[in-house]
């Protein structure tokens, strides 16, 4: 945060905010990759693809806008297994509001919080509870 120029640490803090009020319990906070992750420490469950903490959601300052990682939303992306995420509700939800959605695989590309339809981003992330989250992952990567 210390890096950010003050306008663009206004705009994380807010949405780090709006993350903490909408996330789960149970989720823990911390840095990786250079942004600030949610998710599962490898101390609560070690068996992730790339052998680091399983993100259920992001947040970072990029050059020319910033990121909020859903991973839940990527996860429904690749159509072979049926998740409780909704990319589909993040689509839907940015159209009928007219607002443009940025996204790619799973992050929205946002330079203030009003870039985002914000009822919708709040469900994706309440979606899951951590322990849901780890089934899911391990359905989908054929561990369960």
């Amino acid at each position: 945060m210390a890096s950010l120029t003050p306008e663009k640490r206004v705009v994380i803090e807010e949405a780090r905010t709006f993350v903490l009020r909408h996330l789960p319990r149970g989720y823990a906070e911390f840095m990786n990759w250079g942004v600030i992750n949610w998710g599962i420490p490898l101390e609560e469950f070690s068996d992730t693809y790339n052998g680091q903490p399983l993100c259920y959601v992001g947040l970072g300052a990029q050059k020319n806008y910033n990121s909020l990682y859903l991973m839940g939303a990527y996860a429904t992306s690749s159509g072979k297994y049926t998740s409780p995420f909704s990319q589909k509700l993040l689509v839907d939800a940015f159209k009928k509001a007219g607002k443009r959605l940025d996204m790619g695989k799973c992050c929205l590309h946002f330079k203030t919080l009003d870039d985002l339809e914000l009822t919708s981003v709040a469900k994706v992330i309440a979606m899951s509870t951590p322990k849901q989250y780890i089934e899911y992952y391990k359905r989908a990567k054929g561990l369960a």
